[in-house]
């Protein structure tokens, strides 16, 4: 079992809402986008005058026009988690990370995060797209706890927006930026206890979703959308019977999914028979921030009693691969 202490998050200050996009001549608009995806708003690292004058034709020139870096916006997200947990940096004995447009090849993410923060410990990327942080949390539960530290950092630095033809309206409307860092434990008790993981691929749909280097994100719409509600589904379905198995009411638990766009997760939501109150979302002010989404919801809410004291976190990711996490607070 995994304790988790905190989550912190960070959204550049940068805004794309929909009269913008509607700005830049693409055919679409306000109605287009809501009925489609339902979305308004997302955050970027990109100013607005260059993504309007360039449109992003070149994602290498992005990297340089990016007004903060990976590593930037995860340690922003870590210093926030940090301080929720009421701990410091030399708290810190490993940082995991992973995200869909990681700056460099190597070193890993998790390196430069941690540089940034200057935590002393090793740093490696565990990265399977916008299931990442689940896919983290499965693979740090079934490691023997005596080789963990103490505490460790999990981060998902996701600034895509750097990745996006702003000429194509079905991928522009979807993409904003966030990055979300948690901070978990192998022994010692927090706020949260992760007492399920759940992980699955196929990776004979790789080429479904994909960033190519130095190219633009793309991906099979319609089969992808297809794909997302079945396998969350399929989490929520595994994740929401265990809970019941271990005793707890179906009504009490609430369900975070992937924030891929707001019309998905109401299909997941029809499906499973998860009411309003029971379904937590800002996909619809966030757009999706790929691996932050699901992480990113838990964070915004991270005081309210909004949360309960059960989630069922329901992910998916190129590769392709779906993955989830059973929460329950501590008591």
């Amino acid at each position: 079992m995994l304790h988790l202490h905190a989550i912190g998050h960070f959204h550049p200050e940068n805004v794309i809402d929909n009269a913008f996009l509607e700005s830049l001549g693409i055919d679409t608009n306000d109605a287009w986008i809501t009925e489609r995806v339902g979305i308004k708003r997302r955050h970027t690292v990109l100013p607005l005058d260059y993504i309007r004058t360039t449109k992003n034709k070149d994602p290498r020139a992005a990297i340089e026009a990016a007004e903060l870096s990976n590593a930037e916006t995860g340690a922003k997200a870590g210093l926030m988690a940090l301080e929720r947990a009421k701990l410091t940096v030399k708290d810190i004995g490993m940082v995991l990370a992973g995200s869909c447009s990681p700056d460099e090849c190597i070193p890993a993410e998790a390196n430069r995060v941690a540089e940034e923060l200057k935590i002393d410990g090793p740093a490696l990327d565990i990265a399977s797209a916008c299931s990442s942080f689940c896919s983290q949390l499965y693979f740090l539960e079934a490691m023997r706890p005596e080789k963990l530290p103490d505490f460790i950092m999990l981060v998902q630095p996701e600034n895509s927006t750097r990745v996006v033809d702003y000429s194509d309206r079905s991928a522009c409307v979807l993409w904003g930026d966030c990055s979300t860092a948690a901070i978990v434990s192998p022994r010692i008790p927090g706020k949260w206890k992760i007492t399920e993981t759940y992980l699955k691929g196929d990776p004979s749909g790789a080429e479904k979703v994909k960033v190519p280097r130095f190219g633009h994100f793309a991906q099979h719409g319609a089969e992808v959308q297809k794909f997302a509600v079945k396998r969350a589904s399929e989490v929520w379905e595994v994740l929401s019977g265990l809970h019941v198995k271990n005793g707890g009411a179906i009504d009490q638990l609430k369900f975070i999914g992937h924030q891929a766009n707001l019309r998905m997760l109401e299909a997941v939501a029809r499906r499973n028979e998860i009411g309003p109150d029971r379904h937590l979302f800002n996909v619809d002010t966030r757009g999706n921030v790929g691996a932050s989404g699901a992480p990113s919801v838990m964070s915004e809410k991270w005081d309210q009693a909004v949360l309960g004291n059960t989630i069922a976190m329901c992910v998916v990711g190129s590769g392709l691969t779906w993955a989830g996490a059973l929460l329950e607070r501590n008591h």
